[in-house]
């Protein structure tokens, strides 16, 4: 399979593969799996940032320097970005959506109110951002290494499943109705192909950008780790809850440590 094929496929079939997730997920009312696939997606961004992309990026620069630089500048970068509310992933507790617990609880309510202080095609605005950033970045992955873009992808879409869940139940709450809500997302999901497209095409002339974009790319993944996911998971104290976070972020891990141990 050539580059730009493996580009076109994984975030074609990531895009959807996360949606379809999200969307068993919402309908079929599974609260409680929400904060098990959470844990698991701190794992696998932490895993692909610090076993995969960071060690290439590192490889492929001129400059140890300029790669810490660029992950403390990106950090910065995404925390501003969220701040502007044009990178949102709906984790935290003072997101609209709050938990999964509380929304899909709150749907079984029947409460449809639309006080979200965000429309749904605020949530889609950002979503779409996200996703082109997200097949930028994969694209970049895969034009360094294969199995690099493969491990990318796959952190990528853990941590989508979570989000998709998120802007699910944004829509939902604002009015829309289910398949409005999976149409929306279906189509904010191929701007991950427009990103992996205009990756390839402007990487292939500025060769030179892939350590910086990489750099990037674990700056993105540690962001949505430590600042949007883990907060989440310390409104579960219990000794049960804690081990079993433990757990499943060791699970995350190790799923990117296997998933480079077969590829290589």
């Amino acid at each position: 399979m050539s580059t730009l094929s493996a580009i076109i496929f994984t975030n074609l079939a990531g895009g959807v593969l996360s949606i379809l997730c999200a969307a068993l997920f919402v309908l079929k009312a599974r609260p409680a799996w929400i904060p098990m696939l959470v844990s698991y997606a701190i794992g696998a961004l932490l895993g692909a940032a610090f076993l995969e992309i960071l060690p290439h990026a590192l490889n492929e620069a001129s400059s140890v320097e300029a790669m810490a630089m660029t992950v403390l500048f990106g950090i910065l970068l995404f925390f501003i970005l969220e701040k502007l509310v044009l990178w949102r992933h709906c984790h935290g507790n003072e997101c609209e959506a709050h938990s999964g617990h509380e929304a899909v609880s709150s749907s079984h309510g029947h409460d449809h109110g639309h006080d979200h202080g965000r429309s749904g095609m605020m949530i889609m605005v950002g979503d779409t951002f996200h996703n082109f950033v997200d097949g930028i970045l994969i694209a970049a992955a895969f034009m360094v290494d294969m199995k690099l873009g493969m491990v990318t992808a796959l952190a990528i879409i853990a941590h989508e499943i979570p989000q998709e869940v998120g802007d699910f139940l944004i829509l939902l709450h604002s009015g829309y109705t289910k398949r409005q809500a999976i149409l929306l997302n279906l189509l904010s999901s191929l701007a991950t192909l427009g990103g992996g497209l205009l990756a390839y095409f402007a990487l292939q002339t500025v060769q030179s950008w892939i350590p910086y974009i990489l750099s990037l790319a674990a700056a993105s993944m540690i962001y949505v780790a430590v600042a949007d996911l883990i907060p989440g998971l310390h409104k579960r104290t219990e000794l049960k809850a804690t081990v079993q976070q433990v757990l499943l972020i060791m699970l995350g891990i190790a799923s990117i440590w296997l998933t480079k141990f077969f590829l290589e």
